[in-house]
């Protein structure tokens, strides 16, 4: 049995950016890229990429999800619930990660987060 290939997030990360920077509006990159920076803690170049992925797939309720997600981590509370709202406005619907995800750990005692979960919650 073979060993399990491990990734190394450095070469990934430089790897992605070169097929960004020679294709500046490729979603599939851009969504990568931003885990990636956030997986190694650049928490700001995530979000840039979470935003520029919104600009360029404005209906994609992942990509207000992750949006979400680092501006939480960001700790910008107010805008984090705001992306997380329109994500939810837009068809995200995953009501058990939502809830127990820990990017958004800093929203859940925050009345509005409470809001948008208790519209996910699954009707008994």
């Amino acid at each position: 049995m073979s060993k399990p290939k491990q990734t190394d997030p450095a070469f990934e990360t430089a790897f992605f950016e070169s097929v960004l920077r020679n294709n500046p509006r490729y979603p599939d990159v851009v969504e990568l890229l931003g885990g990636l920076y956030t997986k190694q803690g650049r928490i700001a170049e995530g979000l840039k990429m979470d935003r520029r992925m919104v600009r360029l797939q404005p209906e994609n309720p992942t990509a207000h999800y992750n949006l979400a997600c680092s501006l939480a981590l960001s700790r910008r509370t107010g805008e984090a619930l705001r992306a997380l709202k329109q994500a939810v406005t837009l068809g995200y619907t995953d009501f058990d990660w939502i809830s127990q995800d820990p990017d958004l750990e800093g929203l859940q005692k925050h009345p509005e987060f409470q809001r948008i979960l208790s519209q996910l919650q699954p009707k008994s």
